[in-house]
């Protein structure tokens, strides 16, 4: 597994931003359909993109494409070469000056961006789609080939996508073996939020669920539609592992009644870097890889 780990790593060419280049004075167009069903006419071969997604900036870069970015969010921060690019600011305010000055010929948004804004760069005339994250894992290979296909890089996606579906095949197969040699299938939470303002998770309807099933667990919230999940139900599982952000987990493992779960007690809490698991992104393969090796004992 290693190995499979170290060819997948090794084939996501990351790429140094760059911030120049002109806009060509006529382009062809395409008219695609987003994932909130609009209609947008976009260019054909675009040179200026700005990506309002840690995902789609993740992804373009892995696809080789990262040299189109002109743009980013703040929380746009992988790969390294991502922070070369000129940051427009955060998401949920977006910026649009900042974006229009960047002098994009597209915009590809992702889940965070609201109609609001959406519109108002409608009405600026500067293409921009949305390629939003979807409930299953597997949607991560139609959300690659979507990017590469609005960023002439559709061969990439296709090649891209054929790696990672090899990946989880052999993943499944192992996470299976090991699995075999475990009598249980251990439970699993995930946390999301916690404290006074409630405990949020991922319920079965996310990909974060899938991933959770594929490295060998079990979520305890699969059962819950949504984010929101109650104390009570928790302590009620007190799940044999508990999977949390690694800036959190510190702050969680200390907090009352949280301290008391088992998974705390006997330190199967497992800090997880948060991109990898938060954003649909390749690098899912990486958590599966990082969640089985923590869970299934040989």
């Amino acid at each position: 597994m290693k190995k499979l780990s170290l060819l997948f790593l090794l084939s996501l060419p990351l790429l140094l931003a760059s911030c120049s280049g002109r806009q060509p004075d006529t382009q062809t167009m395409d008219t695609v359909t987003d994932d909130y069903g609009r209609r947008v006419a976009v260019p054909a071969s675009p040179t200026r993109v700005v990506s309002l997604s840690p995902a789609v900036t993740e992804i373009m870069f892995a696809l080789g494409a990262g040299d189109l970015l002109v743009g980013r969010t703040d929380f746009c921060t992988y790969p390294a070469e991502a922070n070369q690019i000129p940051s427009i600011g955060g998401i949920s305010n977006l910026n649009i000056e900042s974006i229009l000055a960047c002098q994009p010929d597209l915009v590809i948004s992702g889940s965070m961006v609201g109609k609001k804004a959406t519109d108002q760069m409608d009405q600026m005339g500067t293409p921009m789609v949305c390629v939003i994250e979807k409930p299953r894992f597997d949607a991560l290979y139609e959300n690659i080939l979507a990017i590469g296909r609005l960023v002439g890089r559709e061969r990439e996606a296709d090649s891209l996508n054929a790696l990672l579906r090899d990946c989880v095949i052999a993943l499944d197969t192992d996470t299976l073996t090991q699995s075999r040699n475990n009598a249980i299938t251990p439970k699993v939470y995930y946390v999301v939020g916690y404290g006074p303002a409630g405990n949020f998770t991922a319920g079965g309807n996310t990909f974060i669920n899938d991933i959770i099933r594929m490295a060998g667990g079990r979520n305890i919230a699969e059962e819950v539609s949504g984010w929101s999940y109650s104390l009570k139900a928790l302590m009620k599982e007190d799940p044999d592992y508990i999977i949390v952000r690694r800036e959190d987990s510190a702050a969680f493992c200390s907090m009352k009644p949280y301290n008391t779960l088992r998974a705390v007690r006997q330190r199967n809490v497992i800090g997880i870097e948060s991109g990898t698991f938060d954003l649909q992104v390749p690098r899912n393969i990486d958590a599966v890889l990082y969640l089985r090796q923590r869970m299934l004992k040989p």
